[in-house]
């Protein structure tokens, strides 16, 4: 655990160093394209935030290369060297979709291409496990499917929902933080080292998406890009098809005691097959979404607009940042409960705390305009939006300030034309002193039919 926390925290901070110089490359590149219609933020902000990401993704594999017991996962196996050479093809085609725009058809047989390139070495779903039948082998040609199927999947599912300050960098974590535990549990739990690779995966895909997320938290100073989402999407699909056709039954000796424990001990075994779908559960759906709707009004399916999931938040009247959250809060109530489930399928607990918190995940979905007050004691730790307002002490300094501005003898008596002192003028800025900027005033309605 000391070394895959190590390997994270190199990742990390790679990551989070490297973003600030990218910004600056990006805004001399030119990487800074205009606003278009589906976006929200209101200034052009630099792109190729994949490039630090893909540096950091370098650097944790770098250090557990050299690392005492992780250093056996690239001896024994391709797997991670086929990851990084499929993770340089995607995000490069990334970093020139950033700069100077791709075709959708293109990024997609380029997804597809760097998906094949990681089954040519070794990277591919061998078989499944299927309930009732048992472990089902795959040909070359169905494992391959499967495997570009899952990838190109996950990576738009990813691309998809990159559609807000810290959004996509944020849903991944917790992704990976899930998986991370239930891989780490495979490998730890029942001594299964073919099930290493897939944690590794795991944590260097914490650290990315950690070390990228300060810079990318509303208001974002750079945003991650395609070359970063179509990374992350991919480094995920990888950890997932690693352990998917690793996981072996008869090596963990659940088949022992009675029938129904059999079943119960044998969930951990089927739930690879889920948990690829409930770690992005949320950009999946919105993907599906997204399909059906440009479908339906006779559109291409890659055709952009405003009607993904976070958009349908503004809307209703949800702030940026709470929308945000809110799309953390039901990624990680799936896919930890996926989790969670996988531990101890027997116990009704589980069900029953998952039912409570779906609750609340609605009640904050009908309470857009409801703001949380923190108590008296805690308010110097929490953002001054939070803390209550003590309208009785400020309208006695503003009556003070009043009165002592119209006192006799004072400069604005004595000069009536002039502004007193200590006031800011009229149509000023506090924080800039360059007038008002009504453009950032301005909201624009948010309509799903552009």
């Amino acid at each position: 655990m000391r070394e895959y926390l190590l390997t994270l925290c190199v990742t990390a901070a790679v990551t989070y160093l490297l973003t600030g110089p990218v910004r600056k490359f990006a805004i001399v590149a030119g990487a800074m394209p205009e606003i278009r219609a589906r976006d929200v933020h209101r200034e052009p902000t630099p792109r190729l935030g994949g490039i630090a990401m893909f540096g950091g993704l370098c650097a944790g594999l770098l250090v557990a290369a050299h690392l005492t017991n992780l250093k056996g996962v690239f001896e024994l196996s391709n797997e991670p060297r086929a990851l990084l050479s499929g993770a340089g093809l995607i995000w490069l085609l990334g970093v020139l979709d950033d700069k100077w725009g791709v075709d959708a058809l293109i990024k997609l047989g380029g997804q597809m291409i760097a998906a094949g390139v990681m089954v040519l070495q070794g990277l591919t779903i061998l078989w499944l496990p299927v309930p009732g039948v048992g472990p089902v082998s795959l040909t070359p040609w169905q494992g391959t499917l499967l495997t570009v199927a899952l990838v190109v999947i996950t990576i738009n599912a990813v691309n998809f929902v990159d559609g807000l300050d810290g959004l996509a960098s944020g849903m991944v974590c917790i992704a990976a933080a899930a998986f991370f535990m239930y891989a780490y549990r495979i490998w730890y739990g029942y001594g299964l080292e073919s099930a290493a690779p897939a944690t590794l995966f795991a944590a260097v895909l914490m650290g990315m998406c950690l070390g990228f997320l300060p810079h990318n938290i509303h208001p974002a100073r750079i945003f991650m890009g395609d070359s970063g989402s179509m990374l992350i999407g991919l480094v995920l699909a990888a950890g997932a098809i690693s352990i998917t056709g690793q996981v072996d039954p008869d090596a963990m000796k659940l088949f022992v005691g009675s029938e129904t424990a059999a079943v119960h001990a044998t969930v951990p075994v089927y739930i690879p097959l889920l948990l690829p779908l409930t770690v992005i559960a949320v950009p999946f759906a919105d993907l599906v979404l997204a399909i059906v709707r440009r479908t339906w009004r006779g559109q291409s399916p890659f055709a952009a607009d405003r009607g993904h999931l976070h958009h349908r938040l503004l809307e209703i009247g949800h702030s940026h940042s709470r929308a945000v959250l809110i799309m953390y809060f039901w990624s990680a109530l799936i896919a930890f409960g996926a989790v969670a489930y996988s531990v101890n399928s027997a116990s009704m607990w589980f069900v029953l705390a998952i039912v409570a918190l779906s609750a609340v995940g609605l009640v904050l979905l009908l309470l857009p305009r409801f703001t949380p007050r923190v108590p008296r004691w805690a308010e110097r730790f929490v953002p001054p939006r939070y803390r209550r307002r003590r309208r009785g002490a400020a309208a006695a300094r503003e009556l003070a300030r009043e009165t002592s501005a119209t006192a006799p003898g004072s400069e604005a008596e004595a000069e009536p034309g002039r502004e007193p002192a200590g006031r800011i003028p009229a149509g000023i800025n506090g924080a800039t002193a360059i007038g008002d900027r009504s453009r950032f005033t301005q909201q624009r309605k948010i309509s799903s039919s552009r």
